[in-house]
């Protein structure tokens, strides 16, 4: 057994319940963790055998630019698509940041995750 992590995919997007947030946008970050075997592309050294992680950011990427009020909505689409791209034994852990969150405070980030 063996973990993939892409930490810190940086996508500008438009989430949020605020009017401002789909007009303005912020700054967000995804993390994704990937649990399963690759035993096999341990020894044969082939991007077939395991999850391309080019392809995760690209399904991130894809995901984040459809607009949602909340982060949570968000996470569960990835986490949703992800598992669609690579059906099977993997369990996937996505987390998604959003930085200077619009609140009432000095807030550096908000941060949700979600595992399946």
């Amino acid at each position: 057994m063996g973990v993939i992590a892409v930490n810190g995919i940086r996508v500008y997007a438009y989430h949020g319940c605020l009017p401002e947030e789909a007009r303005i946008g912020g700054q967000y970050r995804v993390d994704i963790k990937v649990n399963g075997d690759f035993a096999t592309a341990e020894l044969t050294d082939e991007l077939k055998d395991t999850i391309d992680y080019g392809r995760m950011t690209a399904i991130v990427t894809e995901e984040m630019s459809c607009r949602s009020k909340l982060v949570e909505h968000v996470a569960r689409r990835i986490l949703d698509a992800l598992k669609r791209e690579w059906p099977g034994a993997f369990r996937f852990e996505v987390g998604v940041t959003k930085e200077r969150p619009p609140v009432n405070g000095d807030v550096q980030q908000v941060e949700y995750r979600i595992e399946g």
